[in-house]
């Protein structure tokens, strides 16, 4: 659930026998903060939501300590504007790491606007994150170009990418030595509950992408009688949080970047890289090594490369743009349309390197990760052996957790009996949050129903265009009715058709896809 904002215009086995524990609530339901109701909204308007308002709360940074040491939390809210009022929709993009604050105005303007109209849809910046504060950035400039090829062929390269994440598990740990035992999904969970409280609401809705669906889905284990309504898009799997997790994501993605290189194919005449996805994905390869021995315009080496296309694996809207800067390195020789794809969607600003710190610190502290390399070295060599794309990016990406300096905690077991219906929507090719993880969250959540966007690859599938998947989350956010199987076989209450391919670009169908939801796709972000 890698979370890097970009721009350019995210059935599994399962485990069993995974111990409930929530730190300092098992078995409890924490109690909840005494808090004034009263927020200070202000008047912070942007070009593309003119009605935003922003806040700010403080929160406790160790929630079992509440009169300790404060940190704050930033906040954004479109306000209804329906006489009926809802209450709070909360919205969180993922990640973890990823900002909220636009995403409250994204939201509502995506939403039908009687839907939209009913609730103040409420963004916020997770603990760690953008404007809360502290925000964290544990190694600034640790994704400068060029990095070290991912894939360790020699033990040199191997020892160097081990020396970055041990780097930079030690930069975290001498930085914020008194937050990172903190920074963690449930303490993030308990933070949405002060948040409730000083909106002066008993209970919240809830919108979550990603990473945000866990976030959800361990609010509502610790709070579930304060969940009027919870929508959960794109699933991660409970049970793989979260090193199996990215091992699973790495075949995932390799059948997603499989999918381009077919598309890409079949636009042979528009892109002349070869009739056969086969020769194509060859050329792939020829692109890589050739870049790992003489990286574009200095600054786009194979890892670069790697990240620069990896956001096509969470949305085939990028398809035709990725496709054109593949042809003109590949058969046309040309460096520059490369080095503005990797400038826009893979490089990494001082915003990414919050992102990427909260993400590692999250992920670190949340459950724990094998501490012996020769674990990290031989699993991924295994998954890599049948899913070259990603495979070692992906552990370079994690493996500051390999020597993270703050004991991890158990994951928390989100089953739940107590909730009223939870609303998830999957699509079955999503390669962030593979479909196995929504079919395990509904097994899970008691009552749940589970929308699935047949055939669909998209990472986040609600509120881009989908008229089918929409109007379920449109229907459930204002009457609360979700749909539910009426006989039939297999796990979904309802299937939805995905949406047609786009065509290469300057084509209506590339055009259609491009537009889609592109503003909320760059919010939930990639890695994300």
């Amino acid at each position: 659930m890698r979370a890097t904002a970009v721009s350019l215009c995210g059935a599994a086995v399962l485990v069993t026998g995974l111990v409930a524990a929530v730190p300092s609530a098992a078995g409890t339901t924490p109690r909840a903060p005494h808090t004034p109701h009263h927020l200070a909204w202000k008047k912070c308007p942007t070009k593309n939501h003119p009605e935003l308002q922003c806040a700010s709360v403080r929160v406790p940074l160790d929630h079992d300590r509440p009169h300790g040491k404060k940190i704050t939390l930033a906040l954004s809210r479109i306000p209804h504007t329906a006489k009926h009022y809802r209450g709070p929709l909360l919205v969180n993009p993922g990640g973890p790491g990823g900002s909220g604050l636009s995403m409250a105005g994204s939201v509502a303007k995506a939403l039908p606007e009687k839907v939209a109209a009913g609730y103040d849809v409420i963004g916020f910046d997770p603990r760690g994150v953008g404007r809360s504060k502290p925000a964290l950035n544990c190694r600034p400039g640790h994704f400068t170009p060029v990095r070290p090829s991912s894939v360790p062929y020699t033990h040199s390269l191997e020892l160097a990418n081990i020396d970055r994440a041990r780097t930079f598990a030690r930069a975290c740990a001498s930085k914020y030595a008194d937050v990172l035992p903190f920074i963690d999904t449930v303490s993030a969970a308990r933070d949405l509950d002060v948040i409730r409280a000083r909106l002066g609401d008993r209970r919240i809705s809830y919108l979550g992408y990603s990473y945000g669906t866990y976030l959800g889905a361990v609010y509502a284990k610790l709070f579930p009688e304060r969940v009027r309504r919870m929508a959960l898009d794109s699933v991660v799997d409970p049970h793989k949080v979260w090193y199996d997790a990215n091992l699973t994501q790495d075949h995932a993605f390799e059948a997603r970047h499989q999918a381009f290189l077919a598309w890409t194919a079949k636009h042979h005449a528009k892109y002349r890289l070869g009739s056969d996805p086969a020769r194509v994905e060859s050329r792939w390869h020829a692109m890589r090594a050739a870049l790992a021995e003489k990286p574009a315009g200095g600054k786009v080496g194979a890892a670069e490369l790697e990240d620069t296309f990896m956001p096509g694996a969470y949305f085939d809207g990028y398809w035709p743009v990725l496709a054109e800067v593949f042809s003109a390195y590949a058969y046309g020789g040309k460096t520059a349309p490369l080095v503005r794809a990797y400038e826009k969607a893979g490089a990494q600003g001082a915003a990414g390197e919050n992102s990427y710190s909260v993400y590692t610190a999250v992920g670190c502290r949340d459950a724990g990760w094998p501490r012996d390399w020769a674990q990290w070295s031989g699993d991924h060599w295994q998954a890599h052996a049948k899913s070259p794309f990603m495979t070692w990016n992906n552990a370079w990406y994690n493996a500051p957790c390999a020597f993270w300096r703050v004991p991890s905690l158990d994951p928390v077991d989100v089953t739940n009996r107590s909730l009223p219906p939870v609303l998830l929507l999957q699509a079955t090719d999503d390669a962030a949050t593979p479909y196995g993880g929504a079919v395990t969250m509904h097994r899970k959540l008691r009552g749940s129903s589970l929308v699935v966007e047949q055939g669909g690859g998209n990472h986040g599938v609600t509120l881009r265009g989908n008229a089918c998947l929409d109007r379920h989350l449109a229907r459930y956010l204002t009457s609360g009715e979700v749909p539910r199987r009426n006989g039939g076989t297999g796990e979904a209450d309802a299937v939805c058709e995905r949406l047609p391919e786009p065509g290469p670009k300057g084509t209506a169908r590339s055009a259609r896809a491009a537009g889609a939801g592109t503003e909320l796709h760059g919010l939930v972000g990639f890695r994300g």
